[in-house]
């Protein structure tokens, strides 16, 4: 297995309104960007090819990774000109692949944080001659995602949309967004055109009898589509309860990255992050949060579960639960901002203007 590809997601990233200027793949994530943890995985499982597949801002992710070389790979980046669905950004990048037509291609998707024994997944494909292996997951509530049941063996026998009613909830497994799939199987992904592999390829490859396995991991998994479900990953990175070889220090339960001042009274807890330059200040307490580069947090702020924007501001005594503050805002003394609040980029609140009630 040497060969893997990297789809970068679309237009629509969530985290867009916090870092207007970068695509959420590159927010840090445990102190770095987070697609340096799926490259630092996969080349972890012995992978040294990998191709980017992504529909926009490529130019932001080459002048970063480069040649992938300070990782130990040799990377490639293809931008589509117009979106081509995650199938078809698949079908786009074969021709960059060297592997032969019988050989395994790890495919995975450039937003989800997993624990995912890569090697056991290749090693289930070729174990049972599949022509698409796909990582699959179980969820407590599956209304969201589609499901992908699978008889005793493990083979899979069908693709569900969402379910709407609790008799269409047949299994609790769903699609998490990594595969293997035989060379050849690429090959016959229709070109130039937008092509779903979860609407389209899979199930028409089902239809021709081909063999669709599935391996069931229980390991960590997370899709970060949300800009709370992205501080939760980057704590759990530094916590460790998702494994990375990137993350840059010991985990455990706070990173503070070079250059940031964090004064001796402040409090970090829960895998909170502090990026460079960012400046803590005293009896601050901080839990299960991100603090991107050149913030300020001001004495005896209460933060618990945000994302705090390059260059932003906290004013002292602030309570921000679940808040995301972007890029250069400034957040006055003795507000209170809770439940999902997002403040836009260089946005201004003055002091004790804004306090949070339920109305319960």
């Amino acid at each position: 297995m040497t060969e893997a590809i990297l789809l970068v997601g679309g237009k629509g990233t969530r985290l867009r309104p916090l870092t207007v200027n970068t695509p959420k793949p590159m927010v840090p994530a445990a102190g770095v960007p987070f697609l340096t943890h799926q490259l630092a995985r996969a080349r972890a499982a012995g992978i040294d090819h990998v191709v980017l597949a992504t529909s926009y801002l490529a130019e932001v992710f080459e002048p970063y990774f480069g040649d992938g070389s300070s990782l130990g790979l040799r990377l490639e980046y293809v931008t589509e000109e117009e979106p081509l669905g995650t199938g078809g950004a698949i079908r786009n990048v074969a021709s960059r692949l060297d592997s032969g037509p019988d050989e395994p291609v790890l495919i995975f998707n450039g937003d989800i944080l997993t624990g995912l024994d890569i090697g056991a997944l290749v090693a289930t494909h070729e174990a049972e001659g599949a022509d698409v292996s796909l990582h699959l997951t179980r969820v407590e509530d599956p209304r969201a995602f589609g499901l992908v049941p699978t008889d005793s063996t493990g083979r899979v026998t069908a693709f569900l949309e969402k379910p709407q009613t609790p008799e269409e909830i047949v299994t609790d497994q769903i699609n998490a967004g990594a595969y293997v799939f035989r060379r050849s199987v690429i090959d016959t992904i229709p070109a130039g055109r937008p092509v779903s592999v979860e609407r389209e390829t899979f199930p028409g490859l089902l239809l021709s009898g081909a063999h669709l396995q599935g391996m069931v991991d229980s390991t960590y998994w997370l899709d970060l589509g949300t800009p709370q479900a992205f501080v939760r990953g980057s704590a759990d990175l530094v916590l460790g309860r998702a494994p990375s070889p990137a993350v840059p220090g010991r985990c455990g339960d706070r990173l503070v990255l070079e250059t940031a001042s964090v004064a001796p009274g402040a409090k970090l807890t829960g895998g909170t992050v502090i990026g460079e330059g960012a400046v803590i200040g005293e009896g601050a307490r901080i839990d299960g949060s991100t603090v991107l580069a050149g913030a300020v947090v001001e004495d005896e702020a209460v933060i618990s579960d945000s994302l705090i924007g390059a260059g932003a501001r906290i004013g002292a005594r602030s309570v921000l639960d679940g808040a995301v503050i972007g890029d250069g805002a400034r957040v006055g003394a003795d507000n209170e901002l809770r439940a999902g609040v997002r403040i836009w980029c260089e946005a201004v609140l003055p002091d004790a203007s804004v306090r949070f009630s339920s109305d319960q």
